[in-house]
Order: C-alpha cells, then structure tokens, then sequence
C-alpha cells in the first residue's frame, strides 16, 4: 500500500468521525492523529458538547496522543483533520513539533495553513509542518455544507 493509499485511509477514518460529530450538531470536522502506521487517537469537534472553546477535533486528538505516548513532542506523527485547521489549531500543531499534517478541504474564512494564513509554513516560527491537502477533498466540503445548509434551514 502506497502512501496515498494510506492517506485516504486514514482520512475517511477522519472523515467517520467528522460523521459523529455531525450527528451530535457540532461543526463536522474529524481528525485522526498516527505515528509508525499506529493510530493513536481518533475524534471530533465537541465545543459544544464538552462547552471548551478548544474542543476541536485537532485539539483533542493531539491531546490524547500526548497523553499516551508520555510527551509533547510529536515529530514522528501525522495528524488527518478534514478541514483546513483555524489559527488556534494550527498553533498547537508548531507548539506540538508535529511532524505531517494531511487535511481535505480548505477553509477560506479561518484556514491558517494556506487560505487567510500560513502559520504551519511560516520560517519565524521555532517549527514548521509537513502539509499535504486536498485529501478526499469533495467528500470532506461535501459534509461541511451539508451540516450548515441544515443549520441555516432550521
């Protein structure tokens, strides 16, 4: 199996997760966090749920990764997040010294990877993040305006 290959695999896991973040009303973004082929953490965006203005997908799943290697660093990981991450995220991933972002579709209101801003790439910064995007891009926006078409109609 090629590395594409296991991007899309991991990203639709990404993406099963952004479904159960759908399905409970928070914003339907997924996130899956790997080292050495071995998932470590697997969730979703829960600011509502968890009332935590941090409770994105990315957030939680550098968290829990952390929690169960024992320490911050995670050079060695690629997190899959099916939006483009905000600046908050995006943060925590140079702060985090993650190794590999993969991401679906873009967000050209808050993106702070390429769209607005281009923190995980930015050389005054202490790190900077191996970005790969687009990965099942359609099936990623597909789901994103599917939830705020819903919001709005209701």
């Amino acid at each position: 199996m090629g590395a594409v290959d296991k991007d899309d695999d991991f990203m639709r896991l990404a993406l099963a997760e952004a479904e159960k973040a759908f399905s409970e009303a928070e914003v339907p973004v997924g996130a899956v966090l790997v080292v050495n082929g071995e998932i470590l953490s697997s969730t979703y965006n829960n600011r509502e749920a968890s009332f935590d203005p941090t409770g994105h997908a990315e957030i939680n799943a550098i968290r829990e990764a952390a929690r169960k290697l024992g320490r911050w660093r995670l050079s060695d990981a690629t997190l899959y997040v099916t939006k483009e991450p905000c600046p908050m995220c995006a943060g925590a991933m140079v702060n985090a010294r993650l190794g590999r972002l993969v991401y679906g579709c873009g967000d050209a209101k808050g993106g702070a990877v390429a769209n607005v801003y281009q923190l995980l790439s930015d050389s005054r910064l202490n790190h900077q993040v191996e970005v790969l995007s687009g990965v099942l891009e359609n099936e990623c926006s597909e789901l994103l305006k599917k939830f705020f078409a819903a919001r709005r109609s209701s």
